[in-house]
């Protein structure tokens, strides 16, 4: 008899459909058989399995690999959807026989290990992500059955992951959802006035990891201590035998402050973040997995005020504010290319006023200072002749009036417009 049997995949997953699942099976035979007849497949299997009893004494959790009992009174509720089915021969003989075997499909192996390589190919269409829930699971298995005459088969079965992608880009992804609801705290001729709310999201696909921004707005009319809260809901749908059965928890959440009586509140993008889970199932006929973002409100002393966004949690992350900023980008470098033909490498600087004045007009305003033998005595210089130096470095204003006439008189007045 083998000593060992081990199926082994060349990539771990996840994989998608159309996507090739390639492996080996390794057997390895004992010292003690010297010769083994033996046959080897290879079977590659997915379902989706839901299963739940109900009535008196039913169990709370499922019993997929328990086997079928006899329903009473048509408590068993089960259902099964088969998505992939492969079988492959990878040592013996290939067609099947009726009747019992005979050692015409074995094959002797001398004792060592073996390995028979495999290989197949995911349907095109798309597989139900894998899940594993409360009421039912969606799984992928690879099982090797190794046979041998007058001894029982060793099986041996891997998982492996498969996802469906679903690609939050789409148009109805990326529409922002919003609510609103108003509640009268107190009953009956004792009310204590009313509690608003409105919350709204930007869009309604993410993806694992992403952090949503909340924008909400609270306000307290009543007489009451209110805490407003977020939270991201998972729930679980399953069909069977033509009845539903659900299961909701609660994956994440977030508190805000305290609302006093007659104040309000702001959440300007409130994050929550989404943890690792399952990205939604929505093209499973009899498993479902839905999300949504419950935006409440806590009132001591009454029933709280909830509203539920919509929420579809994918697998290829939003790109649209990316591609936005590139488009702007590229818009930009094509309107701002003129620039590079018209302006020089090394820009020139602009001409000293001193250089475009006439003569007589620089005379009249520059007083004559004897030039400076050094360094030293240029410190000793008026601070006045460095100011009227720099007096004429700003650039001219614009003036409709010839501001230096040929023959202009010192008390004239000169007209500048600025």
């Amino acid at each position: 008899m083998a000593s060992s049997l081990e199926v082994s995949l060349a990539e771990p997953g996840p994989f998608c459909g159309g996507d090739r699942v390639s492996g080996a099976v390794a057997v390895e035979v004992s010292a003690a058989s010297a010769l083994a007849l033996c046959a080897l497949r290879l079977e590659a299997s997915g379902a989706a399995r839901a299963a739940w009893s109900e009535g008196p004494g039913a169990p709370s959790a499922s019993a997929l690999e328990a086997p079928p009992s006899p329903s009473v009174s048509g408590a068993r509720r089960e259902a099964q959807v088969l998505f992939l089915d492969v079988r492959q021969v990878l040592l013996g003989r290939e067609e099947e026989q009726e009747g019992p075997r005979d050692d015409e499909g074995l094959v002797l192996l001398e004792p060592g290990k073996h390995e028979f390589p495999f290989s197949f190919q995911l349907p095109e269409q798309p597989l139900a992500t894998s899940f594993t829930g409360k009421y039912g699971s969606i799984q992928y298995f690879v099982k090797a059955i190794l046979e041998r005459p007058l001894a029982p088969s060793q099986i041996v079965q891997r998982e492996f992951q498969v996802i469906s992608h679903i690609d939050v880009n789409s148009p109805v992804l990326l529409t922002p959802a919003r609510q609103c609801q108003e509640k009268m705290v107190g009953c009956w001729f004792f009310t204590s006035g009313p509690v608003s709310l409105s919350a709204k999201i930007e869009r309604k696909g993410y993806c694992n990891g992403e952090a949503i921004p909340i924008y909400a707005e609270i306000e307290n009319c009543s007489s009451r201590l209110i805490v407003p809260k977020a939270a991201i809901f998972q729930t679980q749908t399953y069909l069977a035998s033509g009845k539903t059965k659900t299961f909701r928890q609660m994956v994440a959440n977030v508190r805000g402050n305290h609302v006093a009586s007659g104040s309000t509140d702001t959440w300007n993008g409130k994050t929550l973040k989404i943890p690792p889970v399952t990205p939604s199932i929505l093209d499973c006929c009899i498993i479902r997995v839905d999300y949504s973002l419950a935006v409440y409100i806590h009132i001591p002393g009454a029933k709280k005020l909830m509203l539920e966004l919509p929420l579809v949690i994918g697998t290829i992350p939003c790109t649209a504010f990316s591609s936005r900023n590139s488009s702007l980008v590229s818009q930009f470098s094509v309107d701002m290319s003129w620039l590079a033909l018209t302006m020089p490498e090394h820009p020139e600087a602009p001409p000293n006023y001193a250089d475009i004045v006439s003569e007589e007009e620089f005379s009249r305003h520059v007083t004559a200072y004897p030039p400076a033998v050094d360094c030293d005595e240029q410190l000793c210089c008026p601070m006045f002749a460095y100011i009227q130096e720099f007096r004429f470095q700003p650039p001219p204003l614009y003036s409709e009036i010839d501001p230096h006439p040929t023959e202009v008189e010192d008390n004239q007045p000169v007209s500048i417009m600025s």
